[in-house]
C-alpha cells in the first residue's frame, strides 16, 4: 500500500523538526509520535521519509558530524587540522541537547557505502600526506576523546564537579593537544606495533 506524504513535508524539514524536538524533550523524549505532533502531521507521514527511529537518529548524527567537518578551519598541517577538528566537533556536540549521546548511540545508515565514507573522511588528512588508514585512525582517536569530553560536559552535575577540580574547558585543550602531538605517522605501519 502506498504511503501518503504530508504536503510540504520533506526530509530536510523533518530533520530540522527532529532537532527541535530533541532540544525541547531530550533524547528520551524524541519519539516518532512526538515528532509527528510537532510537525502537525500523522505519524505515518514521517515513514515516507525515514524507515524508523534508528534511521532518523543516524541521519541526525551524520548531520552533526558533517557540520563539524564543514566548519573546521583551514590548517597548515595534519596535527593542526586534527586539533581544529576536535574543537569544531566539541562545539557541534554542544550545539544540540544530548548531541554527544545521540552520536554515541546512533547506528550507521544502511545506505552508507563504507569505502566511499572512508574516502570522504580521510580526504582532509590525506591532503597533508597521511595514508588513509592513518588518517582514519587519528580521526577516530580525536572523535572518541571529544565524544567522551562532551558527554561529561553535557552532564550538568558531573561538569560542575569536574569544574571544581580542574579548569574543565582549558583541560580539553591540554588533553587534545597532548594526544595529537603524540601521534606518530609511522606507528600504524610499524611491525613492532603490538610488541610489548
Amino acid at each position: 500500500m502506498r504511503r501518503e506524504t504530508a504536503p510540504g513535508l520533506d526530509r530536510k524539514r523533518l530533520i530540522t523538526a527532529a532537532f527541535e524536538v530533541l532540544e525541547m524533550a531530550g533524547l528520551e523524549g524524541l519519539s516518532m509520535r512526538r515528532l509527528a505532533t510537532h510537525l502537525g502531521v500523522q505519524a505515518p507521514a514521517i515513514y515516507w521519509h525515514v524507515q524508523d527511529k534508528a534511521q532518523l537518529l543516524g541521519i541526525m548524527a551524520r548531520d552533526i558530524y558533517a557540520s563539524a567537518y564543514a566548519v573546521t578551519p583551514d590548517a597548515n598541517d595534519w596535527r593542526e587540522w586534527l586539533i581544529l577538528f576536535g574543537h569544531a566537533l566539541r562545539a557541534r556536540f554542544g550545539a544540540h541537547r544530548d548531541g554527544a549521546r545521540l552520536c554515541a548511540m546512533a547506528t550507521p545508515l544502511a545506505s552508507a557505502d563504507p569505502a566511499a565514507h572512508a574516502d570522504h573522511l580521510a580526504a582532509s588528512l590525506e591532503a597533508f600526506g597521511l595514508d588513509q588508514q592513518t588518517a582514519l585512525s587519528f580521526q577516530a582517536a580525536v572523535i572518541s576523546y571529544t565524544l567522551g569530553w562532551a558527554t561529561f560536559e553535557a552532564n550538568g552535575p558531573m561538569h560542575a564537579f569536574l569544574d571544581r577540580i580542574m579548569a574543565f574547558d582549558d583541560n580539553f585543550w591540554v588533553g587534545l593537544d597532548a594526544m595529537v602531538r603524540g601521534f606518530n605517522r609511522a606507528s600504524l605501519s610499524s611491525p613492532d606495533r603490538g610488541a610489548s
